[in-house]
This record gives C-alpha cells, structure tokens and sequence, in this order.
C-alpha cells in the first residue's frame, strides 16, 4: 500500500477530532440536533484551519442516518460513501478551475432534482473567491432561495473578496488560527500513535512555524521525520531541514548589533548562508525573537506568556536590559519590512545585510527613532571619552581651528573639548619608521583585501598616544570593518614587509560634526610630502 501523507491519514472524520475551532464546532453540531440547519455557509480564515474538513464533517453529520450528539457515526451507508467520494449528495466544486458562469449555471440546473438518497445535497465551494462577477451574479438568486434540500458551504481564505451580496446571504464562520500549545498536543498524539520519537522543543518549533495552520505544521513534520527516518527527532533536526537558525545566533547577532559592529553581523550572516539556512525564515524568526525582547521589557510577569526555554529566558533578560524600547520598535519596522520584501527579491542576502547595516548604522535613516538611536550613539561616545580622560589614558590628539588650538575658545566650549585640546601635543620629531609609513601608506593600502582597500583609500593618517599611527576614517561603518583585529592584524603585517619595521596602529573616527583638521594633526602634510588621495 502506498503511503499517506500525516495530514491526509489524520484528517478529522467527526467533529471531536477538530482542533481549535471549538466556537464553531459547537455552533455547527447545536445547529444539527435542533434541526435548525441554514441553506448557506461561509467558511473563512487562514490556510489549513480545517474550513474543507469542517465542511465534509458537516455534509456527513446533515445526511447520518444515526447522528450521535450532531456528529456522523461513521457507520451508516451515507458516512460511508460521504468518506469515500462516491455519494451523489456531496459536490466539491474548486471554483479556482471552475469560475466562470458556466460551471454555477450546470449547479442552478442540478439543484431542481431531488437527493437520491439521504435528505440533503451539499455543494462545497472551495476558494470561492476566485468565482467572476458573472459567475458571482448568477449564483446571487440561487443562494438567497435554494430548495429545501439544498445546502451551500462557501470556503475562501480572502474574504474581502467576496462581494457583500453573497455575504449578506450566508451564515458567516471565522476560523481561528490554531494556537502553538494546540498544534503541539495534536503532535505529540499522533506520534505517540505512529510510535516515532520526537523532542517536544522539536515539536514546538514546527508549530511555530506552521503560523497558525494544522495542515502546515504536519506537512513540516512529515518532511522532518523522512529526512532524519528511523531516527529520533531532534531540535537541531528540525532546524536544519527546514533551513531555521538557532535562538543563540540570534542573540550573537543581536550583541554584534548593539556594538555597532558591522563586520561582525556580516560574519553571522555569511555563515547561515553557507549552511543553507533560509532567508526569509531568519528575518521571520528573528522578527519574532525581537517580538519577545519587546514584550520582556514593556510588560511585567510575561515569562508564562513566552514560549522560551529557561535558559533563553535568562539570555532574553539580560538583552532586555541592553536595549531601549525605541531601539526595539526601529529594529522591529526594519524587519517587517525585510520580511514583506523578501518574498519577492532575488537578492535575499543583499536586502538583509542592507537591513542589518540599517540597524548598525542609524545615520543611513532619517525617521524619529533613527535620529534617537543616532543621539544615543553620541552620548555613549562622549561617556567613554569623558572615562577615558579622568582614567588619564584619553587619546592625544589636536584642535587646530580657530583659538581652540591656543585654548581661548568660547565659553560655551565643554570641559571635555577644553581638557583634550590641553593635552594633546604632537612630539617635537615623528618617529621614523612612522614617517616610512606614511610615505608609502598609498602602496600599503593597494595591497591589502578587497574587503579593507576602498576604506584605506579615504583615511587620513595623524599620530596618537605612544607614537601610534592612527588611521583616521570619516565614518563609524569604515572603523567597524578596518578595525576589526583581523583586518588591524592584516595591516601590520603589510607595513612590516614593506619598511621591515613594525608600527603599532589605531582605527580612529571623524566625530559628526567635525572636520578631520579639528581633531587631528595631518602628519602626510607636516612630512610635506606629495599626497594624492585616490576617489
């Protein structure tokens, strides 16, 4: 015998099996024992909430010679050929193939005959949305006053495209989606009865998945349990069929947002692409762990509500303290965006590095929560400049603008700028290898990787603290890629076989606002070398 797919072999075949849409249920089977059936049904709602499975119950339940508490039995003659196709009483009609106005009026001329047997014919009209006006119009007068055998199940999962005419002539049915607890239980039964072993966080990652649908989430299952046949089933199994990525990578890749570190998001992001993990359902997924950060931080006692482990909960805590609530928001608008976009781009991976650069680098928006990101960036900075001077190891550098330079700036200068311009000092002779340096930096920047040549062809070069070279670059994206200590490694490692001498170097960055003269002294300049800067 061939094999039945887990939805098909476990579809409800009464009432009781139906999950999640117990207002419906009840309504439907009080309906039946009251025989107090309507002539017209929508059934409306997602993919896979049960809308066809509910119907066929229902045709079975109105033709049962021997209903039990408004369920078919199953046993009499009519259940039987119900479920097995071949009764005459029940009409499935997919209006996607067969939506024009020929097809509703074969169904007008049909429903002048009698059932031959049982009490009701029940034409089932599937994503009933994709009918013509036409079609719609001539099925208006029919649906308003069928014959007394005759019921209509109307089934779309776009509702607004129905036109109001045919809504205000059924009994409208909204079926839910089925929650993450209930898609979970209904697993683990049907794998207790097909006897396969399967981790429950396993279990409840596909229900996630699912969004909502029954039929989706044992789809994914059925996929899992082929791939890993024979095998227990694991969270990591799960994860790596349907191509998702772990919680932790997102946390990773939340810290590395946070630091600004623009490289490092690019590192995480190059590295799911070449375990195959899937783009769109990592911005979904990490939209959702955004959604819980969120949720931790504005609410108190939420634990019970988030489906996280304990482990998770404690990392989500101590993120929830790293990061402000607008932050989230901003964070959170970018990836429902991502989400919307991605399901029609065919450069997925550009679209999310361009998003996670966006949420690194706040300058690239304009909007409110962009600017209050940027502030914040800014008094963070100014916080660490202002530690660094009191812990006497603040970088020396020199205001050379205007009086600041002679220190008789305005008095509405900050006390950091008036201490830092007292500071800094240029020794009276650059040390010569530095000098070497800079004589041949054009050659050294043309030499290193392509993921660092387009930066260094913009920096300018000062001297820091220490006799350090300090490479000045005009943006904070630029330092988070040269700095990065591979890419400072890289550098060092160039100078060293071009002048045979090491030189110790820092990645420095233009303050917003500033020109590069007020802060550093240009020692290119100072060597009276000739400089061409390369575009």
């Amino acid at each position: 015998m061939s094999y039945t797919a887990l939805y098909r072999k476990f579809r409800p075949t009464v009432f009781e099996d139906v999950k999640g849409q117990d207002h419906i249920i009840t309504t439907l089977q009080n309906q039946i024992k009251a025989n107090r059936i309507g002539h017209a049904y929508l059934f409306c709602g997602t993919r896979g909430t049960g809308k066809t499975t509910v119907a066929k119950i229902f045709a079975k339940a109105v033709n049962c010679e021997h209903p039990v508490d408004g369920s078919p039995c199953g046993e009499c003659a009519m259940c039987r050929s119900i479920a097995a196709g071949t009764s005459m009483n029940v009409i499935e009609i997919d209006a996607a193939s067969n939506n024009g106005v020929d097809s509703i009026r074969e169904i007008r001329e049909e429903v002048t005959y009698r059932p031959t047997e049982g009490r009701y014919k029940v034409y089932i009209i599937d994503e009933v949305h994709m009918l013509s006006i036409g079609a719609f119009n001539a099925l208006l007068k029919t649906l308003e006053e069928p014959p007394e055998y005759v019921i209509f199940i109307l089934a779309t999962t776009e509702i607004h495209k129905i036109p109001v005419t045919i809504l205000s002539r059924c009994q409208h049915y909204d079926f839910k989606r089925i929650s993450i607890e209930t898609i979970t239980d209904r697993m683990k039964e049907l794998m207790d009865t097909e006897k396969v072993d399967v981790e429950d966080r396993a279990l409840t990652y596909i229900a996630k998945a699912a969004d909502g649908s029954m039929r989706d989430a044992l789809s994914l299952l059925d996929q899992c349990i082929a791939f890993y046949l024979g095998q227990k089933l694991t969270y990591d199994n799960v994860l790596e069929v349907l191509g998702a990525v772990d919680t932790d990578v997102f946390s990773r890749l939340l810290r590395k947002i946070l630091n600004r570190d623009v490289a490092g998001v690019l590192d995480i992001v190059d590295d799911l692409v070449m375990m195959g993990r899937e783009l769109t359902q990592l911005a979904s997924d990490f939209t959702w762990y955004l959604r819980n950060l969120l949720l931790l931080k504005t609410s108190d006692n939420i634990e019970d509500v988030l489906d996280v482990s304990t482990e998770n909960m404690v990392q989500l805590k101590e993120e929830a303290q790293m990061i402000e609530t607008d932050m989230l928001f901003r964070y959170i608008r970018i990836f429902s965006e991502l989400s919307g976009q991605l399901k029609y781009s065919t450069q997925k991976r550009i679209m999310l590095e361009v998003a996670l650069i966006k949420m690194c680098v706040p300058a690239m928006e304009t909007d409110q929560d962009s600017v209050l990101d940027r502030i914040r960036a800014v008094e963070q900075k100014q916080e660490e400049l202002e530690k660094g001077l009191e812990n006497g190891s603040a970088q020396r550098v020199v205001y050379v603008s205007g009086d600041s330079a002679s220190g008789n700036g305005p008095e509405g200068s900050s006390s950091t700028e008036r201490r830092a311009s007292a500071k800094t000092e240029l020794p009276a002779a650059i040390p010569e290898e530095v000098q070497e340096v800079v004589k041949n930096f054009r050659s050294i920047a043309d030499e290193a990787s392509g993921m660092i040549r387009g930066y260094l062809k913009k920096a300018r070069l000062s001297l820091g603290g220490d006799n350090r070279l300090l490479i000045v670059l005009p943006d904070s994206l630029g330092v988070s890629v040269v700095g990065r200590e591979d890419h400072v490694q890289e550098l060092i490692d160039l100078i060293e076989q071009k002048i045979g001498k090491q030189v110790e170097i820092d990645v420095r960055c233009i303050e917003e606002g500033r020109r590069f003269e007020d802060t550093f002294v240009d020692i290119e300049q100072k060597i009276n070398m000739e400089i061409t800067v390369e575009d």
